[in-house]
């Protein structure tokens, strides 16, 4: 069956990618609607063979009936008119982090808990990019053997902040002396220990979203998380170095069989060859890359993990469309 669909944010950089993933993933569409602010309602966007004239948003075209609506269009955007087309009917997958907590709205990344959408209508939110890949690597390690801490450092691209960012990041390459507006340090050539706002316990919203969504889509707010979140230069791909203490002594090489038949993860972990995934080989796929899984050398229940993703792909797009992939495969098995 084709599927109505409506992309708001739709000139965005994750709007974009939501486009470029459908038409990879082949998802069955018979009409996609593509809404923004009045800066870029009118321009015209490419998918398959059509010119799409981007429509301005407004109360009235989300009261209109859609199979599915993609958000990817900021929090504001978001708390305004996610709850008036759900109202109409509607069944929204939201990117921005303004319902993640709301109770009753599922927080879903479809290969760990697909089986809370069963029977659901109205918003579902999706992670945070830096949940998302992590939540998608120890999900299988935490359904067998338990999970106590987790301790995480996060090596994140610049286009999660957006295409200012990524221009940012560009001028700065080509010229040292380029001012940073985006970052409050210069990012080219650079390590910035600062994603968001500061919390008052000298966290960082991105790094408690990092906790409170892994509870949530856990379902386990027992988990230590101790998290740590850093801008790099890189343009696409996040990567993450993650140590975990399990709830009991594992074998690695369990561990990597474990993983490798996972879904969603692809594990390149080779160390005697030089093999193990980075930004630049993941980008523009929709799986999560694992490597360098190693024992602690004094933790008998201690292993340590290299991940990477896509961000705006598995850590926004992907995970939005694989959502509705989800809700269909569902729908089929009644």
């Amino acid at each position: 069956m084709s599927l109505n669909i409506g992309i708001v944010g739709a000139t965005g950089a994750v709007g974009q990618k939501m486009i470029e993933v459908i038409l990879e993933r082949n998802l069955s569409v018979g009409d996609l609607r593509l809404f923004a602010s009045k800066n870029s309602a009118g321009k015209i966007v490419k998918f398959k063979d059509k010119d799409i004239t981007v429509e301005l948003l407004t109360e009235e075209v989300m009261k209109e009936k859609y199979d599915y609506l993609l958000f990817a269009a900021g929090g504001s955007i978001s708390e305004k008119f996610a709850p008036i087309a759900a109202k109409a009917g509607n069944i929204v997958v939201d990117n921005s982090s303004h319902f993640r907590m709301t109770e009753n709205i599922p927080l879903v990344v479809p290969e760990v808990n697909s089986h809370v959408l069963k029977g659901y209508r109205g918003i579902i939110a999706n992670p945070n990019c830096s949940t998302t890949q992590m939540i998608v690597a120890i999900a299988p390690i935490y359904k067998k053997y338990g999970i106590k801490r987790i301790v995480v450092s996060t090596y994140q691209a610049v286009s999660g902040s957006g295409y200012k960012a990524i221009e940012e990041l560009e001028n700065q390459i080509k010229d040292k002396d380029y001012t940073n507006k985006v970052y409050t340090r210069k990012i080219a050539g650079n390590c910035i220990p600062h994603i968001d706002v500061f919390n008052e316990n000298g966290f960082t919203k991105e790094e408690l979203k990092m906790v409170y969504e892994t509870h949530k889509i856990l379902g386990d707010d027992s988990i230590e998380i101790n998290p740590t979140a850093v801008r790099i230069p890189v343009f696409y791909g996040h990567s993450e170095s993650i140590y975990l203490e399990l709830g009991e002594e594992v074998n690695i090489e369990e561990i990597r069989n474990l993983l490798k038949e996972s879904e969603g993860i692809i594990l390149d972990d080779e160390p005697s060859e030089n093999r193990y995934p980075t930004p630049l080989e993941v980008e523009n796929t929709d799986s999560t890359y694992i490597g360098r899984i190693r024992k602690d050398l004094y933790n008998p229940r201690g292993i340590s993990l290299w991940v990477v993703a896509d961000n705006l792909r598995k850590g926004a797009a992907a995970n939005a469309v694989q959502i509705i992939e989800a809700m269909e495969t569902i729908k089929l098995e009644g």
